[in-house]
């Protein structure tokens, strides 16, 4: 299995240490073209703002919504989490990202 760990910001080194320490392959990833041939991504905790900020920046965001509507896997642990959700309101639900 061969999993990517957005490496932008955040505990990325943290994430890779443990899918390795589970033999999984693991690949950091900071550019779009590092996507290619995973089997999933995580999106770690640290700063929701400046991941978003920095994915927008180097073209992952948009790169990684198509892979999700081709069935690609993602995680996230907290912040990723977040940037993951789409659009959360007031009433505590989550809307999706379309």
């Amino acid at each position: 299995m061969k999993i990517g760990v957005l490496a932008l910001q955040g505990a990325f080194a943290e994430h890779i240490a443990t899918l390795e320490k589970l033999k999984a392959e693991a690949i950091p990833v900071r550019l779009p073209h590092q996507l290619e041939g995973l089997d999933g991504l995580i999106i770690p905790g640290g700063e929701s703002t400046t991941i978003t900020k920095l994915m927008v920046h180097y073209k992952l965001k948009k790169q990684n919504h198509r892979a999700g509507k081709a069935g690609f896997s993602d995680f996230g642990t907290c912040a990723g989490m977040i940037i993951l959700a789409g659009e959360l309101s007031s009433a505590g639900g989550v809307k999706p990202t379309e």
